[in-house]
């Protein structure tokens, strides 16, 4: 005996129901994306015509869809990890941890008021938050005055900021470098590097690699570093091929700072290797990306005038120690009247290497204002704008290792050595 109406589907569910015809599946599919799709352009250009109406509701909704790069999700070691003695394999924010504790120093230096006692002083709800993860002044207050509201309500919002909290917070990566946060372990451990006295004059020698075709890059290059000279390494069968601790001790006795040796892969830069004499370290950078000068459009000519130097985002001891090895190949007097620059611009590790012309001009009435981070225009420059030029090479640098003193042939002992992190949200520099 037989069901009455069993291969008919209930009411309401003929379009879960997949047809056994295939065009039918398409056709049906075809109809779903496109109602789909209406529906959400009619929910777009409702929204569209609310924000014409009310223009808070465009900004809240700019504010709020901030893309959660890697940068905004970048993640940071514990301050007092001592895993390490100079701190080189540590991703910590040097400058906030100095903040951090002058802000302890003041604390303590600051004179108890008339009936105030120490002991009974309540313990700071920031104490408990990593300082490395903590957010800027203006996301904390943000975070306060929801505390109250969600205290109201009989609960309270975690202290920790989240991922999507500091991806709305303003950027860091054009941050200029502070040199003179660098640790006291890490100034010990390099004191060439970290002197109090004034810094020599840099004197280059660059060369390359044995049986090297890179000869029109290197001359580049000695253009690209002042006070510099190019030196070839013969591959003649009967020469003596000199390594580059020999390199090293003749460059050092004739009052050398510096010695730059590039490397080559298929006729291509692949990397560079920069001793700092007389002593060291070594640091070993690979190259990607080389473009020289009159490849780039609208470049122009460099002259012999001593570039400015700027260091962008280096944050860690890692990437203050990197810094300073940079900082030794420029003069610290550029001469202005050439209005050139060296950027050294890092952003997740990668090192990119820009240098520019630059003049000052009067704004057109076509340009935008000039913004901050927090989107408010600067005082002081309304009607003044940079006019670029870029004058090339342009590259990218990646540091791959720093080694003690000078390269030996084997047996290298090394004070850093990249690819050991494979956290991807975790930067060294």
């Amino acid at each position: 005996m037989g069901l009455k109406g069993k291969g008919r589907p209930p009411p309401g569910a003929e379009g879960d129901i997949k047809p056994a015809n295939k065009q039918r599946r398409q056709m049906m599919h075809i109809k779903r994306k496109r109602a789909k799709d209406s529906a959400r352009r009619a929910e777009r250009y409702a929204f569209k015509k609310e924000e014409a109406k009310n223009p808070k509701l465009r900004e809240e909704r700019l504010k709020r869809n901030v893309p959660l790069t890697l940068d905004r999700k970048r993640v940071w070691d514990e301050a007092d990890n001592d895993a390490d003695e100079t701190g080189l394999g540590l991703s910590v924010d040097v400058e906030r941890i100095k903040r951090a504790k002058q802000e302890e120093e003041d604390e303590l230096n600051r004179p108890l008021e008339e009936g105030e006692d120490d002991s009974e002083a309540p313990e700071s709800d920031n104490e408990s938050i990593d300082s490395m993860i903590a957010s800027s002044d203006s996301e904390d207050e943000d975070e306060d005055e929801e505390d109250d509201e969600d205290s109201g309500r009989g609960r309270k919002k975690s202290t920790l900021p989240t991922a999507t909290e500091r991806a709305t917070s303003p950027t860091q990566s054009t941050k200029s470098t502070n040199m003179n946060l660098a640790p006291e372990a890490l100034a010990a451990k390099f004191p060439s590097l970290f002197s109090s006295e004034a810094p020599p004059t840099p004197k280059v020698l660059i060369t390359t690699s044995i049986n090297s075709t890179l000869h029109k890059e290197a001359e580049i290059l000695t253009d690209f570093f002042p006070n510099s000279v190019y030196i070839r390494r013969t591959a003649h069968r009967y020469s003596h091929k000199f390594s580059i601790r020999e390199i090293s001790k003749f460059a050092a006795n004739r009052n050398y700072t510096t010695v730059l040796v590039l490397n080559e892969d298929q006729k291509k830069p692949s990397g560079l290797t920069m001793v700092h004499l007389p002593v060291g370290p070594t640091f070993h950078f690979s190259i990607s990306n080389w473009i020289e000068g009159k490849r780039l459009p609208g470049h122009g000519r460099a002259t012999d005038h001593w570039p400015e130097l700027i260091l962008n985002n280096f944050r860690t001891p890692l990437g203050l120690l990197t810094a300073h090895v940079f900082r030794t190949l420029f003069p610290p007097q550029p001469e202005f009247e050439g209005r050139q620059v060296v950027t050294l611009h890092n952003q997740r590790d990668y090192i990119f290497v820009r240098r520019h012309r630059y003049v000052f001009r009067e704004k057109r009435e076509t340009e935008k204002a000039v913004v901050g981070t927090d989107g408010k225009e600067i005082a002081g420059v309304e009607g003044i704008r940079t006019g670029l030029q870029e004058l090339g090479p342009r590259f990218t640098l990646k540091l791959r290792r720093v080694d003690k003193g000078i390269q030996r042939a084997s047996g290298q002992e090394w004070e850093w050595k990249g690819g050991m992190e494979k956290e991807r949200t975790k930067f060294q520099l």
